[in-house]
């Protein structure tokens, strides 16, 4: 999204016009209207709908309150239509994803002005300014965007200031900041915690996003941790996890796609398990399109694998489940690659979704399983 893209909208006889801010790529609403304290929920949810985006001039809080209500209208269950034939995993996943994408459209037809500096001119309004300078950084313009967007960056700052605690730590917690992925579901981190080393002198942590697993490494042992990110946000992450946990003497940063320079004895990479398209900067750390990500771990790893190393691909078996890859697919690139399986762990996610039987996806998360897969290069 540029930056520079503005919206315009008629107001007490005037055209006015701000920049649009949507860090997760909306389109900027084509038609605009002003709302208030006196818009009704079924109004507002019929023009948002439409595509036409509510810009809020009443209570900040009244704008939650009518927020929520748009959303219990977008997650009414439709009326029984006649009987369909039962949709096959893949076209529930896609359908999932459709509805979804069609929920957020609309409920980020209610949007929000700011003033320059992240002020927000409304009553009752709190203080955003250090979330929104956390994200974006600093602003001296005037902007409009999503409430639930702001809402989204706002559960964001939250998370980074208490921290997610993480028991292969000991309990000390990881800080992920905006846009970042947050290591909410501990069983990978688990699972790189209990595998045997095969060396403790050097290891290569791919993907690193909020550091948490170079310092799982560095916890258990290991001397030299090189982490590599593409993502500026999550290597400024990393590094002030890496800090606050001590483990800064062992751990450096290197921005990089995929690997850094040189051989180690150990690679581990979580990459994105599903492939798809994703549509917000957090969906990057699920979806990877075409499995990207994972092709080009397996395609490059034997080259980065000192003699007797070992490669460690931590990866949920949720896309085999959906439909989207088959495990004779991910065999078939671990072959490809030169690489062989000398051995797996296994564990099962204990996340909510998993036992929830009204879970759009339930069959496919009730079956998970996610594994670290112990990678050699073949003979």
């Amino acid at each position: 999204m540029d930056e520079r893209t503005v919206i315009g909208w008629r107001e007490d006889g005037r055209d006015r016009s701000a920049r649009w801010r949507s860090e997760s790529g909306a389109a900027p609403p084509r038609r605009v209207v002003i709302a208030d304290d006196a818009t009704r929920a079924d109004e507002a949810y019929r023009l948002a709908c439409e595509g036409t985006a509510l810009l809020w001039r009443g209570d900040f809080q009244n704008a939650r309150q009518l927020l929520t209500a748009m959303a219990r209208r977008a997650d009414r269950t439709p009326r029984k239509r006649k009987r369909k034939p039962e949709p096959s995993q893949v076209q529930a996943f896609h359908l999932y994803r459709q509805a979804r994408a069609q929920r957020a459209r609309t409920l980020g037809m209610l949007v929000i002005p700011f003033e320059p500096g992240h002020a927000i001119p409304l009553r009752r309004a709190p203080d955003v300014a250090q979330a929104c300078t956390e994200a974006y950084g600093p602003d001296d313009e005037p902007y409009v965007m999503s409430l639930r967007e702001l809402l989204g960056l706002i559960g964001a700052h939250e998370w980074r200031e208490k921290g997610v605690p993480i028991p292969a730590l000991g309990g000390d917690r990881i800080h992920p900041h905006y846009g970042v992925f947050s290591p909410v579901r501990g069983e990978y981190v688990d699972l790189v915690a209990q595998a045997p080393l095969p060396a403790t002198t050097v290891a290569f942590d791919i993907g690193t996003g909020t550091g948490v697993l170079a310092a799982v490494l560095a916890r258990r042992g290991v001397q030299r941790i090189v982490a590599t990110d593409q993502d500026p946000r999550a290597l400024t992450c990393a590094q002030e996890n890496i800090e606050r946990l001590d483990v800064a003497k062992h751990v450096e940063l290197v921005e990089a796609d995929l690997f850094p320079v040189g051989r180690a004895p150990l690679v581990v990479c979580n990459p994105p398990w599903v492939p798809g398209k994703p549509t917000t900067p957090l969906e990057r750390a699920v979806y990877d399109p075409e499995s990207r990500m994972l092709r080009g771990f397996l395609a490059g790893l034997a080259d980065r694998l000192e003699p007797g190393g070992e490669g460690w691909l931590i990866l949920s078996d949720l896309a085999e489940h959906l439909g989207l890859r088959t495990r004779d697919d991910l065999l078939r690139l671990v072959d490809a690659a030169g690489l062989a399986v000398a051995g797996r762990l296994d564990t099962r996610p204990a996340h909510p979704r998993a036992a929830d039987p009204d879970d759009p996806l339930h069959a496919a998360r009730s079956s998970e399983t996610t594994s670290l897969w112990r990678l050699v290069a073949a003979r």
